[in-house]
């Protein structure tokens, strides 16, 4: 039914990338263009950051329901710049535009990189005009675009699948992000940086917005790197309807591969957090309502002591209780229970409140658990029926190392 496969952002019918070099950054690939063969209806989220950057003041205010084209650049986030800056993203759209024989409206802008510094649009025209003549479709376009969004990344972070929906029709999903810190996406529908495009040859209505933001709160709004949320964040999904068929906005299983795509996306995100070393998965059970299920996670994942814990392969369970007592979620002590996964090792921690152990022996059991890439903590409130799945990372010496020397 749902088959995963080796492919990028053109592997959907009808969409064609490029990736460039256009001197925003020194040497690398700095400017990307993603574009469909015909309207796409897209459904984007925007970050809820008070302060956002020019590229999503300018989509919010100026797109429409149907984008034909995405430009991104990396190495400047044309944020905090003014009006300067709004002029700017609004160049860019009109460029594309002008380029592809398309409406502004229909062009998105993203944006990626410093912050507080003015574009070159010297140079940025000449690398949108330069993608557009070299877009084409295949994995080596989606590579180009790929490394064309690239800031601190250390991995490109691709995900696709290939889906029979109930109709019969076949149809591909496929899934581009960036981001390794100032990551805590708080996305909302029709409102260091993420940076998401989806595209899809399904056909959608734009009943699909409820369904999309959905999965944005269980996907890219539950990974965390450092719980700054950026000013760029913008995530996108193309659907251009190329692969024909019944509107798939209620279909289970569109539905639930686009999940995997955005969960896939969602991990990525958090082991390549800036200097992480591990993947931290915390899983909530019996919360009382959904809200306290992503609460509880959420309060785990951005704790600094648990990060460092982590990082240590340190079995102070002590960490994750104040964090999880530090939440907003309703729970009592003396039910929940907590467990550490790590490999193929199921240590539980807390019953009733209480250490399951304190010998030492049982200690390094724990800190084996610990001392693995990816690292599971669930919680069972035993407060209710709902529950919630977040991912974040360790906190290294490198994460500040990194960020000491940003700007430099």
């Amino acid at each position: 039914m749902m088959e995963i496969i080796d492919g990028g952002l053109t592997t959907p019918q009808g969409f064609k990338a490029a990736g460039v070099h256009c001197g925003v950054k020194y040497r690398s690939l700095d400017l990307g263009m993603l574009y469909s063969e015909v309207p796409a209806r897209a459904f984007v989220g925007y970050t809820s950051n008070k302060v956002k950057s020019a590229p999503v003041q300018v989509m919010m205010a100026e797109n429409s329901e149907f984008l034909s084209a995405v430009v991104v650049n990396s190495g400047n986030a044309n944020a905090l710049t003014g009006r300067r800056g709004i002029e700017d993203a609004i160049t860019m759209k009109n460029v594309a535009a002008m380029e592809l024989n398309i409406d502004p409206k229909q062009v998105g802008v993203m944006s990626t990189g410093l912050i507080g510094r003015f574009m070159d649009m010297h140079k940025v025209r000449y690398g949108i005009s330069r993608a557009a003549r070299e877009l084409e479709f295949g994995r080596e376009a989606d590579s180009l675009l790929a490394e064309a969004i690239m800031t601190t990344d250390t991995i490109k972070k691709e995900s696709a699948v290939r889906v029979r929906l109930t109709d019969g029709t076949l149809v591909t999903i496929a899934a581009l992000s960036k981001g390794s810190g100032m990551i805590a996406p708080h996305l909302k529908v029709l409102q260091g940086t993420t940076l998401c495009m989806v595209t899809t040859d399904a056909v959608l209505s734009e009943n699909f917005h409820g369904t999309w933001e959905n999965i944005l709160e269980d996907s890219m709004n539950m990974v965390t790197v450092d719980g700054d949320q950026s000013t760029n964040d913008t995530c996108a999904l193309l659907a251009n309807g190329k692969a024909g068929g019944n509107c798939a906005d209620g279909d289970p299983n569109f539905i639930h591969a686009l999940q995997k795509v955005m969960t896939d996306i969602a991990k990525m995100l958090a082991l390549d957090g800036e200097g992480a070393t591990k993947l931290i998965e915390v899983q909530v059970f019996g919360a009382e309502t959904k809200k306290d299920a992503r609460s509880a996670a959420m309060s785990i994942l951005n704790s600094p002591l648990v990060k460092s814990a982590i990082f240590g392969s340190d079995p102070n369970y002590g960490r994750i209780m104040m964090a999880l007592g530090n939440s907003d979620c309703k729970f009592n002590i003396e039910n929940v229970r907590l467990t550490i996964k790590g490999g193929d090792m199921e240590v539980p921690i807390l019953d009733s409140g209480a250490p399951v152990f304190q010998e030492e022996r049982s200690v390094e059991v724990v800190r084996m658990a610990m001392d693995n890439k990816e690292v599971t903590i669930v919680v069972d409130l035993a407060a209710g029926s709902e529950s919630a799945v977040g991912w974040g990372c360790d906190l290294t010496y490198d994460y500040v190392r990194i960020n000491a020397e940003y700007a430099t």
